[in-house]
């Protein structure tokens, strides 16, 4: 992930604070506060990616497991949908509009899009296996 983000729960904002930023009062500091310790019995927070294309995740767990010896001490996503849209591709509404134009071989924008993207971006189903080996490490 190439841009700044933070997550907000109950209230509180974690990130890793930039001080070449205006973040107002500037978020706890990400990596220093295990997930677990941050959301006490809270079932669901927000995670805010790319402050320019402001893409706002609401995030559920819905079920904690005990600890598996076998498996490490990582999140785990078990389930999900979609593709990844491309990086700096302009938010929600600007993503459904680049949706349209490279699903459209017709569009007037479907070669401009293509060209933009680098004709690497797949619309498939979300890799499991890609996202879990992402967040290996990560502190829960």
């Amino acid at each position: 992930m190439g841009h700044l983000h933070e997550f907000e729960i109950a209230g509180e904002r974690y990130g890793i604070p930039d001080p070449e930023i205006d973040w107002g009062d500037l978020p706890r500091s990400e990596p220093r506060i295990p997930l677990k310790t941050a959301l006490g019995g809270l079932k669901s927070f927000t995670y805010l990616y790319d402050f320019g294309d402001h893409w706002k995740h609401r995030i559920k767990m819905e079920k904690r497991h005990q600890p598996d010896p076998i498996l490490s001490a990582s999140a785990l996503c078990l389930d999900g949908a979609n593709a990844a849209p491309p990086e700096d591709v302009g938010g929600t509404p600007r993503y459904a509009d680049f949706l349209e134009a490279i699903l459209d071989p017709n569009h007037r924008e479907h070669h401009a899009m293509w060209a933009w993207c680098g004709q690497d971006f797949e619309f498939r189903p979300l890799d499991l296996s890609a996202v879990n080996e992402s967040l290996e490490g990560l502190k829960v």
